[in-house]
């Protein structure tokens, strides 16, 4: 926007203020203060304005952006406790950077809080992203014998994410849970998972980074959104053409784990052409949960992953109306 001189605002702001009152003059306006304490005939007046009389206003437009105020308070957990304890944060930022895109405003959610601390906090947020971690959820919590290939588990995230999808539930509060998060939705509504896709799963598509460089970009492969769900509505008014029922997409995937039996209330949302599950639904809508295998937050330029977060922060503002 251009900057107008001072000089420019001051003599525009002083010409319409004292055309308004030589209206209110001529109108007998009752707003007009008296010129000299005296009534009359129900009429007040100001006296005449000197020369020199400067009256100051703003040209600058009212709330340009959405204020910090105004912008939902979305929590999102630290990926591991390693990567708090050392306050590395350069894969935790693309979740920030996203949420604040879609006019969020992220927050982050210690892994090391207190209960009492760790309540307060949650009961302050009105919506929560899940972000991947590179550790594994412990199959013991969903009966499963560990598979060579499992990693470990990080048993304070698992109880940070159990305790956020709790309270999310209880409280009605919109979730986004990306890769790890998803499976640790799926395993906290009681579901399982598939502990190593390549070799319980002998798929020729590679869902995982394992082998290649830190600094490598994520593959790539389709998969297909089913019809009738929240993603697949964000798939139709992000362009994407609906094709035999469905949606056709090309996702990143850094996995090695998916979901198996699906949790309680949940639905298959997008699956890859080998058969994994790549999204899930929770399907009573009583509020909005939607859990993704790929990374929305690392997809710069693309119009659905965009679509997941503004998504999120849309139904949190909607949930926030109803309470």
């Amino acid at each position: 926007m251009p900057t107008v001189p001072i000089q420019e605002r001051r003599e525009f702001c002083n010409s319409f203020v004292l055309k308004f009152i030589r209206i209110a003059r001529g109108c007998g306006h009752p707003l007009i203060p008296f010129a000299d304490g005296q009534k009359r005939t129900g009429k007040h007046w100001l006296p005449p304005s000197p020369p020199d009389a400067t009256i100051w206003c703003s040209m600058t437009p009212a709330n340009p952006e959405p204020s910090t105020a105004n912008r939902p308070r979305v929590g999102i957990p630290w990926r591991t406790s390693r990567e708090e304890a050392n306050q590395i944060t350069n894969k935790l930022q693309y979740y920030f950077a996203a949420v604040t895109a879609a006019e969020g405003q992220p927050v982050p959610v210690s892994l090391e809080l207190s209960p009492n601390e760790f309540a307060a906090r949650l009961k302050d947020l009105a919506a929560f992203v899940l972000p991947g971690a590179p550790a594994d959820v412990n199959p013991a919590i969903y009966h499963s014998p560990r598979h060579l290939k499992t990693h470990d588990a990080d048993p304070k995230r698992e109880k940070t994410d159990f305790a956020i999808l709790d309270h999310a539930f209880a409280s009605a509060k919109p979730v986004l849970a990306i890769c790890y998060g998803c499976q640790s939705l799926n395993v906290c509504l009681g579901g399982t998972l598939y502990q190593d896709i390549a070799s319980e799963l002998h798929t020729s598509i590679e869902h995982s980074k394992e082998g290649l460089p830190p600094d490598a970009a994520d593959p790539v492969h389709p998969a297909r959104i089913a019809p009738g769900g929240e993603i697949a509505q964000l798939a139709a008014s992000s362009g994407v053409a609906k094709s035999d029922g469905g949606f056709d997409v090309q996702i990143n995937t850094s996995h090695h784990q998916s979901v198996r039996d699906l949790g309680h209330g949940l639905r298959i949302a997008a699956v890859a052409p080998d058969g994994v599950i790549e999204a899930v639904e929770h399907e009573p809508h009583k509020h909005w949960v939607v859990g993704v295998q790929w990374h929305p937050e690392r997809m710069a330029g693309d119009a659905l992953a965009a679509a997941l977060f503004r998504a999120l922060v849309e139904a949190t503002r909607a949930a926030a109306a109803y309470r």
